[in-house]
């Protein structure tokens, strides 16, 4: 494998189908200046024949085997394989847009203190992988104006939710500071270990965020919105990521931002608890939920739900199939729309 300035760090299992996109989302760079190391995570012969063809023709491409170490594992097997003064996580079933090295090298090279540069992505589904959805990755987190790429990131920027997407380019002093995705670096195994860096990175460092969506975010159909039990832990797990990543010494602005996003996630986790209860039938249920969910944020919302649901129970369960229909149309067209118009 050659030397270049930024390796991509790529765990993969599970993903044959879907990984030769995301190779070639990279091999598509307009700056050359990468390598991409893969760790077929669960030594999968599937897996090794499909990354085995591309890194045949392309010397930038590395390809790791090993038994499945979980995701964590994955990436810090990847990153001891690198050797760009850069690295950047990327998943194998996402995928980037054609400037994403040229515009991240390019801020390290204007300002040769910063030690991470993260960015927006789009968002799609399936089953028309080539249609991106209306709302961006950042949007759909809640951070619709987020700090000025002139600006480093703060503490505070991120316990109040505003944490880059998880693909961003890192400086490689700056990874080894922080341990990376180290799996025993939190010590707490289950967490977002996206959630813990970004804390971690801008305690000490200079870190920017480029508003714009340089890479491609895949919502899968097996993805776990479908599943209330993978959801829910999913919420906890998000929830102790921001706890353990602020740790125990914030000042009283940081302790305040990581209380209304805690707010923010247990009302959003109350709203969805109603919601399903309502749609099991369980009335008593939804309303428990949705009283909690008003305590937690007083919001129109919140009031609404809770005031039909003593009111007339009935009259929000045949609602609410009716509104998720229409809202899931209108998101599909609204992303024909926007590539119809690009």
């Amino acid at each position: 494998m050659v030397s270049a300035r930024l390796s991509f760090l790529t765990t993969a299992w599970g993903t044959e189908d879907l990984i030769g996109a995301t190779i070639e989302s990279v091999q598509a760079q307009t700056c050359p200046d990468w390598e991409l190391v893969v760790v077929d995570n669960g030594e999968s012969d599937a897996m090794a024949e499909v990354v085995g063809r591309y890194a045949a023709d392309d010397a930038r491409i590395c390809l790791v085997r090993q038994p499945n170490r979980g995701y964590r594992g994955g990436v810090m097997t990847a990153a001891g394989a690198a050797s760009g003064e850069f690295v950047c996580v990327l998943d194998s079933d996402d995928m980037l847009l054609p400037r994403f090295v040229e515009r991240v090298l390019a801020v390290f090279d204007a300002e040769p203190g910063v030690a991470a540069v993260g960015v927006d992505a789009h968002r799609f589904g399936e089953p028309d992988v080539s249609v991106n959805l209306p709302v961006d990755y950042m949007a759909s987190v809640g951070v619709h104006h987020p700090p000025s790429a002139d600006t480093p990131l703060t503490l505070v920027d991120v316990l109040s939710g505003c944490v880059p997407y998880y693909c961003a380019a890192i400086r490689r002093s700056a990874w080894d500071a922080v341990e990376g995705y180290d799996p025993q670096g939190t010590g707490m195994p289950d967490v977002d270990e996206s959630v813990i860096i970004w804390c971690r990175l801008v305690r000490d460092f200079d870190v920017r965020l480029l508003p714009e969506a340089l890479a491609r975010y895949r919502l899968r159909s097996d993805s776990l919105s479908r599943d209330p039990a993978r959801v829910e832990r999913f919420e906890n797990e998000l929830m102790r990521s921001f706890q353990a990543g602020a740790g125990t010494s914030l000042s009283a602005e940081e302790a305040a931002a990581l209380d209304s996003t805690l707010r923010r996630l247990r009302y959003q986790q109350q709203i969805r608890r109603s919601r399903h209860a309502l749609l099991d039938g369980d009335a008593a249920a939804a309303r428990i939920a949705a009283r909690e969910a008003f305590r937690l944020r007083r919001t129109a919302r919140a009031g609404t739900i809770y005031a039909g649901l003593c009111v007339a129970p009935g009259a929000l369960t045949r609602i609410h199939p009716a509104k998720q229909a229409i809202t899931a149309r209108t998101e599909v067209a609204l992303g024909r729309l926007r590539k119809s118009s690009a």
